[in-house]
């Protein structure tokens, strides 16, 4: 029996994570992985960013990235799906209003108030944003151990 899942199950499990970690290179090649809030639409994944971020300048010099959701706290609930592939900045205004619309209905309940936040903090979510499309290679690494048999057959 596989661990693995199947493309529509990775798809799944990655529609209904709530954080996934992010990697992108720097020039030296070294990767920096960061968590993100995330959506995922047509098999791809969509980030939102402060348009002025080291992540931004990142994908932009070198657009190979790669991508991971979690979750499982006992060895026998661990789960995880793991994408590689290519990223960009959207430019199309109709993608950015979608996936803009996704992310808010995601998060809606997560986000704080932002009238309640300090000036600099609020400063820091009214600054310009844009979004970031992963498209995945066609590789998904995949996992759930409670599919592996805790008896032997037989």
């Amino acid at each position: 029996m596989s661990i693995r899942l199947s493309r529509a199950e990775a798809w799944e499990v990655l529609a209904n994570s709530h954080t996934g970690i992010f990697t992108s290179l720097r020039s030296d090649g070294i990767p920096i992985t960061l968590p993100v809030w995330f959506v995922a639409l047509d098999k791809r994944i969509y980030i939102d960013a402060v348009a002025r971020t080291k992540k931004v300048a990142r994908i932009r010099r070198d657009p190979r990235v790669s991508f991971l959701v979690e979750s499982g706290e006992r060895w026998r609930d661990l789960r995880g799906v793991h994408l590689t592939g290519r990223a960009r900045i959207v430019s199309e205004p109709e993608l950015i209003e979608r996936v803009g619309k996704a992310l808010g209905e995601k998060y809606a309940g997560f986000a704080g108030d932002r009238s309640a936040m300090p000036a600099e903090t609020r400063g820091h979510y009214e600054i310009e944003h844009l979004i970031i499309e992963m498209e995945p290679d066609e590789r998904i690494l995949s996992y759930e151990n409670a599919r592996i048999p805790l008896t032997p057959p037989g």
